[in-house]
């Protein structure tokens, strides 16, 4: 008989190894290779009838499946799931800490149970813990089911009897088909892999909640995101109240879609109402802020970007950006310092998004080089000014998409003037009667046209 042997799966990307390495060959990252135990191979051969076999089906053959969409009783959810919760899916929440994942999730349990048998999996939390969340949110849910368990094959039989079903968390439950710990990549692999069987075997709608790094991204195996129809990020910043839901992966809708919410005392609820929540009400007094168009999904805010600056107290200036990349901040100091000629290289540059929000898109260059060069000539920019523009490296400014979009939500808000790359004219002419638009080709032009020289 063999014994169980052991081997190093590496948490980012689940490449294996006999023995422990400093560094995954599939993957370069360091120090992710944990032992997990492997159990010997069953005795015997298995039989494998030749009937068992499945047959390859003529695409003019396959019938088409009507996929039955169910309102999870919160709006901004239905959007970004694509309308609705489809029956027989797989749906990951993932998230910082306390960010509201758990929170959410309760309160979709809540409204499904006034129709459907739904199942709460706590691998977390006790049963009275979740009835605690339930009171605090004032959510009906006598008919909600309760279970705290965290091996997957004990609560198989009462997962078999739901329509819908909340993992809470699939890094802390587990399968006896594995010896190694919860939460490791082979348990989570196996987990979803057989909650992935149950769902399309039986109909069954799985919600589960995944952990983060530290990096941001989901904690195990990257199959665990392929495995999954639908993956969301839930995101913001754990002292703000706004948070945004968004879909990174979604079989059954659009990845494009984004959510806001609001985190309150009572609940999470989704808002419909966002234009300003990204907007100071004291924008257009100080140097340095500047409001863009940010296209985020389907949807246009407007964002208001801030920089600080300040002369460095040591030989190299420090840079510090949140809620934008800030690599793409470096690079934009660059040009402003080459092309331009801006002196930032004795200067501390700090850059933030109102509201805690992720600006990744590269329309927001040009409102961070107008930004960075209010900061550094101490001349306030007009708060009815919008600015938006991707920059080049040699300082041209590029069209971007949606440019449409963007001066109608400008004009919407109540903004006189916005500034936009030359390409992007043609398709917002028919929007010159309602604000002004200044088109610019270069950075240079847009310092220019935000702060004129003086006349003597």
């Amino acid at each position: 008989m063999r014994k169980a042997t052991t081997q190093f799966v590496c948490a980012e990307c689940g490449y294996t190894s006999p023995k422990w390495l400093g560094r995954c060959p599939d993957c370069g990252k360091f120090n992710t290779l944990a032992e997990e135990a492997v159990a010997p191979p069953a005795t015997g051969k298995k039989q494998v009838s030749p009937l068992s076999f499945s047959k390859a089906t003529p695409l003019k053959e396959v019938t088409y499946e009507k996929y039955e969409r169910i309102s999870s009783g919160i709006s901004e959810l239905d959007v970004v799931l694509g309308g609705g919760i489809v029956r027989g899916s797989l749906v990951l929440v993932g998230g910082d800490p306390g960010v509201g994942k758990s929170t959410l999730l309760t309160q979709v349990a809540s409204h499904l149970a006034k129709a459907h048998r739904v199942l709460y999996l706590s691998a977390e939390e006790s049963c009275s813990q979740v009835k605690l969340r339930c009171e605090r949110l004032h959510a009906d849910a006598g008919d909600m089911l309760l279970l705290n368990e965290t091996c997957l094959e004990n609560a198989e039989e009462e997962i078999g009897k739901a329509e819908y079903v909340i993992v809470d968390s699939i890094q802390a439950v587990y399968t006896n088909a594995l010896t190694s710990a919860a939460g490791s990549v082979g348990q989570v692999r196996e987990c979803a892999a057989k909650l992935m069987r149950i769902a399309k075997s039986q109909g069954i709608t799985f919600f589960i909640v995944g952990h983060v790094t530290k990096e941001g991204t989901l904690a195990g195996p990257k199959v665990l995101e392929h495995i999954m129809d639908t993956v969301l990020y839930f995101e913001g910043e754990r002292t703000e109240n706004f948070k945004i839901l968004r879909a990174v992966k979604n079989r059954f809708g659009s990845v494009q879609e984004v959510g806001v919410f609001e985190m309150t005392g009572e609940g999470i609820f989704g808002l419909t109402d966002y234009s300003a929540l990204f907007l100071s009400d004291a924008r257009g007094e100080a140097a340095g802020a500047v409001v863009t168009p940010s296209e985020t999904g389907n949807r246009c805010m407007m964002v208001e970007i801030q920089t600080l600056m300040c002369k460095t107290a040591y030989g190299l200036p420090r840079r510090m950006s949140l809620g934008v990349d800030f690599n793409r901040l470096v690079v934009l100091i660059a040009v402003l310092e080459k092309r331009c000629g801006l002196n930032l290289s004795t200067q501390d540059v700090y850059l933030n998004a109102m509201g805690g929000i992720k600006l990744g898109e590269p329309s927001a260059d040009l409102a961070v080089c107008a930004a960075l060069a209010s900061a550094d000539r101490m001349a306030p920019v007009d708060k009815y000014t919008a600015v938006f523009g991707e920059v080049g490296l040699t300082g041209e400014v590029r069209g971007v998409n949606f440019a449409e979009k963007r001066v109608n939500e400008c004009v919407k808000m109540g903004f006189q003037r916005v500034v936009l790359p030359e390409k992007n004219r043609k398709a917002c002419e028919k929007f010159r009667d309602k604000i002004e638009l200044v088109p610019v080709t270069y950075v240079s032009q847009m310092i220019k046209a935000l702060f004129p020289p003086k006349k003597i």
